[in-house]
């Protein structure tokens, strides 16, 4: 019995013992005219998954609220630029929308999917 309370007490106490994930380079090489950048998961954008469109929509509306005029930047393959630009641009205001350029870089082999939203200085 005792044997099973030390051994219970053990896993409690290395359960909380999970080491943080190292900080990705990407984040401390960040321009300094950089608002966001992120990777899309390859399963959302093939099944256009709904929490996807969420989060490229609220980064449209990110882009719209910086004070300086903003360009968004779409990594991908053609035949997904109208969805990943279609979605983003839900989130701007009309009133906004001169303020936000589009760029569409096509993603090469193995390279992941992405948007990245930047100020222009």
């Amino acid at each position: 019995m005792k044997r099973q309370v030390w051994f219970f007490v053990a896993v409690l106490a290395l359960a909380g013992c999970a080491q943080m994930p190292a900080q990705n380079a990407a984040h401390t090489d960040k321009a300094p005219n950089e608002v966001i950048s992120f990777e899309i998961p390859p399963d959302a954008l093939g099944a256009h998954d709904p929490q996807l469109t969420a989060v490229l929509t609220k980064a449209g509306a990110l882009a719209a609220a910086q004070p300086q005029s903003t360009v968004v930047l779409v990594t991908a393959l053609g035949q997904d630029f109208a969805y990943l630009n279609q979605a983003v641009w839900k989130g701007v205001p009309a009133q906004r929308m001169s303020k936000v350029s589009f760029e569409n870089r096509t993603a090469g082999l193995g390279q992941p999917y992405s948007v990245s939203i930047r100020t222009v200085q």
